[in-house]
């Protein structure tokens, strides 16, 4: 990956201090709140003609779930991946082998990789992205909680690899999430749409 990509994707915090006060880094959001956001979503996105698909691993399934709960989401929503084996984020999201081998399944960068790559596969504007640890045991050295959401723009298909990095819209955020399975997988869902309400929409 070249230098530029690495700055375009360095891990982003802003924007975050205000809503994760004392809730181990994640935006806390009601039900009323979630369905709020993804109106919006359905609303702003469709008015643009802009779609979004998702690739999950420690939720399974659970952000295009939550998605598809409020009506008309259909509009914008085109769909999703669950790769929650580690060879599957290469066979199904698009992630390279190379960057499993180097970095694992719980990294920044296999987030953004797995962002691009449904995205493209979903023929999607936008994907988002989410890879963590939902315990009680930790994997690959990384405590339970830790986890990597991404959001990432489509980019041009003609371009290469590191170059699709390096030109997209992409933003990826490390999370230190609490609880238990239930509650940071949970945590792992507002979080992420949350961001990508914040990435897509300003």
């Amino acid at each position: 990956m070249t230098d530029t990509a690495t700055r375009q994707i360095g891990t982003d915090h802003d924007g975050l201090d205000e809503l994760t006060a004392g809730t181990g880094g994640v935006a806390v959001l009601s039900d009323p709140d979630l369905h709020e956001l993804v109106t919006g979503l359905i609303e702003r996105l469709g008015a643009r003609g802009e779609t979004i698909a998702t690739a999950e691993s420690l939720t399974g399934g659970l952000i295009g779930a939550t998605l598809t709960s409020v009506s008309g989401v259909s509009a914008i929503y085109r769909g999703g991946v669950v790769s929650y084996a580690t060879d599957l984020k290469a066979t199904l999201a698009g992630v390279r082998e190379t960057t499993l081998a180097e970095h694992g399944a719980v990294a920044p960068l296999t987030a953004v990789e797995m962002a691009l790559g449904v995205a493209q596969r979903c023929d999607a504007t936008w994907g988002v992205a989410v890879t963590g640890v939902a315990g009680p045991d930790p994997q690959e050295g990384h405590p339970a909680g830790t986890v990597f959401t991404a959001v990432a723009r489509k980019p041009p298909a003609s371009t290469d690899w590191d170059d699709q990095q390096a030109d997209s819209v992409v933003c990826v955020r490390e999370l230190s999430l609490s609880g238990d399975r239930a509650a940071i997988r949970d945590q792992t869902v507002r979080a992420a749409l949350r961001q990508l309400q914040q990435v897509c929409l300003g």
